[in-house]
Formats: structure tokens, C-alpha cells, sequence
């Protein structure tokens, strides 16, 4: 009679050997790894009084983060194993190191009011993680939607609440009058993540470019790293502030692209009454 346990099999039962994995399915999962030691050295180095590469380290993880998704759909090496790993990378760079760095900064001058911030901004992070992991698989969301994200995505948010520490670099005193500011702003941001606002994500346009504007592409890329390099704060403030315009902009081209498709069913529907009758 068999046991209520399956019989032990050496290297049959737990998936396939170490050697057995390509090199290639290796190398997302790499770089996710990356990102979460960078993020999590961001933390250490903040609370080390090092904020400024405390920053960088932030925002290599989120760069990271967001090239490991491409490698792995280049080299053909997506995964179940993979897209959770990319997840729990996500709370950990995006929803966990830039609130704690930006509390280490100044929110820890407003007491609990900073920490509360703080904390707000990562379950905020958390949550949209999660709504958006569960709309992936919402078979009645219309096609047209998935070039809209709903809410701010959590990259975003993070390099946005890290505002203040840009204005601080830039001049601005990390005093109580600027934590009490920076809590709000946080809170703010944490609750555009959970917001409904649409945010255009460009998935349906970033494929392709239209070959008149590569070469000036290429030459805005190359201007945007060249200022990041040379006024990294300055250029990080501006960022920051034109996504946030970006934001009112991407809310009237969603209502505009909703009436747009609402008039399309309709008249498609007309069109199929009429074939009935």
C-alpha cells in the first residue's frame, strides 16, 4: 500500500538539475538579484548619512528592475519563477528603499508623522503591485485599456516621492517645516499609486518609431543623460515636476480615447441591429 507521502526521488520530483537550466533563464533572475541588493544597500547608505548614493543605488535598482522584464522577453527566458521573483523585487525597490531613504533624510523630523508617511507609501506601493498583478489576468479588461496603467506606476512613485531629497540637494534645508511638507507630499504620492487616474503607458506606440524620429530620439536620449550626469539634482527636480504635469495631460487623452471607443461600440452595435433586422 503507498504511503500518504510520494516516494523520495533524488532528482526527478524537485524540477530539473542546476545543470540542466540554460544559461539564459539565469540571467533575469540575475539582474533582478541586483536590483534588491541595490535597493537594499540604498537603505543602508542613507542611514549611514551617504544620501546621495543612497539615492543612485535607488534609482540603479529601479533601472535594473525595469531592464531584467526586457532581457528575459530578448533571450526568451520569461518564467513563472521569474515574474514572482520580479515582483517581490518590485515592493522591495519601489515600495521599501525610497521611503526609508527619504525618512532618513527629513521625514525623521516630524516623529511619527514622517513614519506613518513612510509606512502609508509602502502599503500604497504594495497594494498597486498587487491590483496590477491581478488586472493582468482580467479577460473582460478592453484591449484598448492596456495603454493606460491605472494609477501612477510604482516606478514612478518612487523616483517622484524622492522629491524632496532632490530639493534638498539643490539648496532647500531639510528643517521641520520641510518634513512636515515632505510627509504630505508622500502621502500624496502614495495615494496617486492606489488612485485610479490613467496614466498613458506608451505600450502601444514604444515598439515601433517612425524612422524621421530616431535620429532625433537618439540625440534627446543622449541630451537627457548628458544633463543627468552634469545637474543630476536639478535635472531629477524638473523630471519630477513635468510627469506630474504629464499626469493632468494623461487623465483628458484617457477621456478623450473613452469617448472615442464608447462612439465605436456604439455604432458597431447599430451596425449589428441593422444586419438582424
Amino acid at each position: 500500500m503507498a504511503g500518504p507521502f510520494p516516494p523520495f526521488e533524488p532528482h526527478g520530483g524537485g524540477g530539473p538539475k542546476l545543470s540542466e537550466i540554460p544559461l539564459r533563464m539565469l540571467v533575469p533572475n540575475v539582474i533582478t538579484v541586483l536590483a534588491i541588493c541595490a535597493g537594499l544597500s540604498g537603505i543602508r547608505l542613507a542611514f549611514e548619512g551617504r544620501v546621495e548614493i543612497a539615492v543612485v543605488m535607488v534609482l540603479i535598482a529601479a533601472f535594473l528592475d525595469a531592464v531584467d522584464g526586457r532581457v528575459a522577453r530578448m533571450l526568451k527566458a520569461s518564467s513563472n519563477f521569474g515574474a514572482q521573483m520580479d515582483s517581490l523585487a518590485d515592493i522591495v525597490n519601489f515600495g521599501v528603499a525610497p521611503p526609508l531613504v527619504l525618512y532618513a533624510y527629513v521625514l525623521d523630523q516630524a516623529g511619527a508623522l514622517g513614519w506613518i508617511a513612510a509606512l502609508l507609501f509602502a502599503i500604497a506601493c504594495c497594494l498597486r503591485l498587487a491590483r496590477f498583478n491581478v488586472m493582468l489576468d482580467d479577460p473582460n479588461r478592453p484591449a484598448w485599456h492596456t495603454d493606460y496603467f491605472v494609477g501612477v506606476p510604482a516606478p514612478a512613485g518612487a523616483a517622484l516621492v524622492l522629491l524632496p531629497v532632490y530639493l534638498g540637494f539643490l539648496g532647500i534645508a531639510p528643517d521641520m517645516t520641510m518634513a512636515l511638507a515632505a510627509s504630505a507630499y508622500t502621502v500624496l504620492i502614495g495615494f496617486l499609486l492606489v488612485s485610479r487616474l490613467p496614466v498613458y503607458s506608451g505600450k502601444s506606440s514604444g515598439s515601433r518609431v517612425p524612422r524621421e524620429y530616431v535620429l532625433p530620439l537618439i540625440l534627446g536620449l543622449a541630451l537627457y543623460v548628458l544633463l543627468l550626469t552634469s545637474y543630476t539634482w536639478l535635472t531629477l527636480t524638473v523630471s519630477a515636476g513635468c510627469y506630474l504635469i504629464f499626469l493632468i495631460f494623461s487623465m483628458r487623452a484617457y477621456s478623450r480615447r473613452a469617448e472615442r471607443e464608447e462612439q465605436k461600440a456604439a455604432e458597431a452595435a447599430a451596425k449589428t441591429e441593422d444586419k438582424e433586422a
